[in-house]
């Protein structure tokens, strides 16, 4: 694995991270939840697109990744609308009029850990716990 490659996983990983952290946490920060699920399976995806060489779009946008992606990983396409219920996450979470639920923020979890388990998978790296 290409060293950049190795640096968008640490990255995706450490938003995975919090997420998880903040999820479980004393106080429920759901917006800041979805926004790090938003940010992992973001990174993840770009970590593929740099193992492949190709030009990494400067993007929140999740499904065009998806379709960038699409013809080297067609697998990926089960993700799609995973990956655009994240997608909202990515600026919306962040301002006022926007409030993520309990659920919501439980529901971007699991979407981020599947998108890292698969991108876990095809760049050859061991499934990792939470």
């Amino acid at each position: 694995m290409k060293p950049a490659t190795r640096e968008w996983v640490s990255k995706a990983e450490d938003d995975y991270q919090a997420a998880v952290e903040l999820q479980n946490g004393r106080k429920r920060l759901h917006d800041q939840v979805c926004f790090h699920c938003q940010q992992s399976a973001e990174k993840f995806l770009k970590a593929l697109l740099e193992e492949l060489n190709q030009t990494i779009p400067k993007t929140h946008d999740l499904e065009q990744l998806l379709h960038q992606l699409q013809p080297y990983h067609p697998s990926l396409v089960s993700f799609k609308r995973g990956l655009v219920f994240l997608s909202d996450f990515a600026v919306d979470a962040r301002y006022p009029g926007s409030n993520a639920s309990k659920r919501q923020a439980s529901l971007a979890l699991r979407w981020a850990g599947r998108v890292r388990d698969a991108c876990r998978t095809i760049l050859g790296l061991r499934r990792r716990n939470a």
